[in-house]
């Protein structure tokens, strides 16, 4: 059985802990909206992808995306509840999505965006009854589905942009290396 490096461990959990502090400020920020312009809301919910893109972008390893989410969803659960895990690993499923529909054989760009526009569309949808979007006009209702789409796609962009920052530092060369086994 091999092992999994700890510079990938690492690597996720500063990931992770950066992502939860950015995510403080967006849960804020998309509170104060919801309470008061709920359709704007959702003009934020691209940071929520953020974390997973970059982990799955520069480190290009299974479930890197959910780990980093559980990280983050840990960094908000003391200024929140521990439902930030769940609300942070359902925005984290969605970026890993296309690559696990392919097992991981491919890390093509396009594949971020893919898992965008699917988490861009179906946020709105599942979450249909918190925002009354069945009480909304046609027009209303496709600018909110829209708003939320081209959000989540900003987020993904900003991700890949990090991530690939990261990378041509020599971030990513660490985290992929493996470890050598111990001597002995």
């Amino acid at each position: 059985m091999s092992r999994v490096p700890t510079v990938y461990l690492l690597t996720c959990a500063a990931i992770g802990v950066a992502g939860g502090i950015l995510l403080i400020g967006g849960w804020l920020l998309s509170l104060g909206l919801f309470a008061t312009v709920p359709f704007a809301s959702v003009a934020i919910a691209g940071l929520y992808v953020i974390p997973a893109v970059i982990a799955l972008r520069l480190l290009r390893r299974p479930l890197a995306g959910l780990l980093v989410g559980l990280i983050a969803g840990l960094v908000l659960t003391p200024f929140y509840t521990v439902s930030a895990v769940a609300t942070t690993l359902f925005w984290s499923f969605f970026p890993e999505l296309p690559f696990l529909l392919t097992l991981y054989r491919r890390w093509a760009t396009w594949m971020h965006y893919a898992g965008a526009a699917v988490i861009g569309v179906a946020y709105p949808l599942l979450a249909a009854q918190s925002f009354d979007l069945w009480s909304m006009t046609v027009p209303a209702l496709l600018a909110f589905l829209a708003l939320c789409l081209v959000s989540c796609l900003a987020g993904t962009w900003l991700g890949i942009l990090i991530a690939d920052r990261l990378q041509s530092a020599g971030v990513a060369r660490l985290a992929r290396r493996r470890e050598a086994p111990a001597a002995g």
